[in-house]
């Protein structure tokens, strides 16, 4: 019935002479504070911005152990999507049109000025003059002369290229077995990549068609992609959409071989050279890497295919209706000579270089958002001793 010092210290608060007796130091009041010490009370803002801080330091550090956590299961496991299952090859579509199409497209200026100059070797003297002389004549629309069927062309060309490189690469592992896949690799990367290729340029054909005479005619023929299209079945038939399919085959498909199998390859190399294994580095290093590693497949792929890539836009611009092809061919090599298919190399190495690089950046990319690994880099199977 006695009651506690705490009791009689909140009745007596204001009242009482001796304050400070009335409170044990055991309990749970504030420590006594100098004179000079700031009232917290009359500067509510400071406290408040002092709880934001907190909280945002908080919430950042909850947020960076999130990302983290997303960033580690990425690169452990493909995410949501099963690989080998046609989502899985709907999605490497889907990053192949995305890494062609704009890729291609951003070209245009590059590739206008090469096909130019492989059709008259004395049209230009160099590129920035070219651009020069081109826009002063047809202002900036006239420099990306023929984008519209490039982007059309090549997103569709990229799509089944590398979903159909995905799934043929697969489909030739799983015949020759896991235990053999590593032994022949590289035949089943150029195997592969060949027979996607030999779909995807039925669907390029028609609108390369069309971009090359939009390209090489001054002025172009046709301001539109499908308008294009309707003149050429117009004045040749449908099958003057195809006139081009043999030499973009004979220019595509030993490109392409090149650019898988070499990217393949040398993006193993240089995940074997590096510190650690590829799983050590994040979204960004493996993207430099395939970058790096595009760029470099290019100039190979730059090489292999120039002669073909003249002699499609010889063919495209100057090949008569109803002219056999070989007959044409023979025709073209005549005027031109051996050093003649070399029109134009300086150009194409720089755009295909840039060009690879930038697909397969992208197209990485887009996988790992998707939540799949990237190309390449996984070393073979250690032998069990």
């Amino acid at each position: 019935m006695i009651p506690t010092l705490t009791t009689l210290a909140q009745a007596l608060s204001g009242h009482s002479a001796f304050p400070s007796l009335l409170i044990r130091d055991d309990e749970s009041t504030p420590a006594p504070t100098s004179n000079r010490a700031a009232r917290h009370e009359l500067y509510p803002v400071w406290s408040a911005i002092d709880d934001a801080k907190n909280k945002a330091t908080r919430l950042s550090d909850a947020a960076v152990a999130e990302l983290e956590k997303a960033s580690s299961k990425t690169q452990a496991k493909p995410g949501q999507i099963a690989m080998f299952s046609p989502q899985y090859y709907a999605a490497c579509a889907i990053s192949g049109v995305l890494a062609c199409g704009l890729t291609h497209t951003a070209l245009t200026p590059l590739d206008l000025v090469k096909c130019r100059r492989q059709v008259d070797s004395k049209l230009y003297t160099g590129n920035f003059q070219a651009w020069s002389k081109i826009y002063r004549a047809e202002g900036f629309r006239g420099v990306f002369t023929g984008w519209g069927p490039t982007f059309w062309g090549y997103s569709v060309q990229g799509g089944l290229k590398y979903g159909g490189y995905e799934f043929f690469k697969k489909f030739y592992g799983d015949l020759v077995g896991e235990e053999n896949f590593h032994k022949y690799k590289t035949a089943i990367y150029l195997a592969g990549s060949a027979s996607a290729e030999i779909i995807a340029d039925v669907g390029l054909c028609p609108f390369e068609a069309v971009k090359v005479r939009m390209q090489t005619t001054i002025p172009p023929f046709a301001k539109t992609t499908f308008g294009g299209v309707n003149t050429v079945i117009a004045q040749e038939g449908f099958g003057g959409l195809y006139k081009g399919l043999y030499p973009l085959w004979g220019r595509q498909i030993p490109y392409t071989m090149m650019k898988f199998a070499s990217f393949e390859t040398i993006v193993e190399m240089m995940y074997n050279y590096l510190p650690g294994t590829k799983s050590d580095y994040g979204k960004g290093a493996q993207t430099a890497v395939s970058f790096a590693g595009g760029y470099l497949a290019g100039i190979l792929c730059a090489a292999v295919s120039h002669p073909a890539d003249v002699m499609v836009s010889k063919l495209n611009a100057s090949r008569q209706p109803g002219e056999a092809f070989g007959a044409a061919t023979s025709r073209i090599y005549q005027e031109i000579g051996f050093r003649g298919l070399w029109n134009g190399m300086p150009v194409r190495i720089v755009m295909i270089g840039t060009l690879t690089g930038l697909q397969w950046m992208i197209y990485d990319y887009c996988k790992i958002i998707m939540g799949l690994p990237t190309t390449g880099g996984a070393p073979p199977p250690q032998e069990a001793k």
